[in-house]
């Protein structure tokens, strides 16, 4: 089973709104990264959820697994602690995974938010390069994917060493093989952009104006297709914006969760 960590699952059928909320983290980093959501979430009156993938803080290991797996490993999860539906909110890695969600299991899926990700699958070079980083981590282990990643992960030029120190260290956290799988499954995802016509369900759009991985052009791609979604900016954030930015993030993060809230009592 997946390990996981959680706010108000005790409290979910005693007075919070029974609205659950599923994060889903970035890669290679773990459900750590959302802390500052957790603790916002239930304070609103929210139950959350952020598992972890396989292979990471406790995590089953699990050889070439994909996000297909995953996916319905997430959709079970649900269904064992009781909850029917969730707002998932995925930011890059978490983000293709939402997608995947959304493919499987429609059903569980009460509204989106896509954080800093992008709904095409990869270029040939960008494989190449993912095959390169496999290969480095297996050989070089956790050193190596915190030597690769964080010049890029957040904004440029920004004084940053808190956000650092905490991205080395769930990234140090994990072996080398792991993450080599976790990339592996990146690789081997599917194409998103044939179904974003397809998602009916509220979707709001956030990305950091500085994110360099996943720009906000990509943002503005997947909000002219999806429809009726809302596309959103975080100034002076990079790719993880809810670490980077995390008041001013949980703020875009509360004002979806309103207006859902909202629609349910209308």
């Amino acid at each position: 089973m997946l390990t996981y960590r959680e706010r108000g699952l005790d409290q979910k059928d005693k007075g919070t709104t029974g609205h659950a909320v599923l994060l889903l983290h970035a890669f290679p980093l773990s459900a750590e990264m959302w802390e500052p959501q957790l603790d916002m979430l239930t304070k609103n009156g929210y139950v959350a959820l952020a598992p972890n993938v396989y292979g990471v803080d406790g995590s089953p290991s699990r050889k070439a697994w994909t996000f297909c797996d995953y996916a319905d490993e997430l959709a079970q999860l649900l269904q064992q602690l009781g909850i029917a539906t969730v707002t998932v909110v995925g930011l890059s890695m978490g983000g293709y995974q939402a997608f995947e969600l959304w493919k499987r299991h429609p059903e569980q899926v009460a509204s989106l938010v896509l954080c800093d990700t992008r709904a095409e699958s990869d270029t040939p070079q960008a494989t190449q390069n993912r095959q390169e980083f496999m290969k480095a981590v297996r050989d070089k282990g956790a050193v190596e994917a915190v030597r690769r990643m964080l010049p890029q992960v957040f904004r440029e030029g920004a004084e940053r060493s808190r956000e650092e120190e905490l991205f080395s260290s769930m990234v140090m956290q994990q072996s080398g093989e792991a993450i080599a799988e976790t990339m592996a499954a990146i690789a081997g995802r599917t194409d998103s952009t044939p179904i974003l016509e397809t998602v009916t369900c509220p979707t709001t759009i956030i990305t950091g104006t500085g994110d360099r991985l996943t720009p906000p052009n990509l943002a503005e791609s997947m909000h002219r297709a999806i429809p009726h979604a809302e596309n959103l900016q975080l100034d002076n954030a990079g790719h993880l914006s809810n670490m980077e930015q995390p008041e001013a993030f949980n703020r875009l993060l509360l004002s979806h969760l309103g207006k859902l809230r909202l629609r349910d009592l209308g």
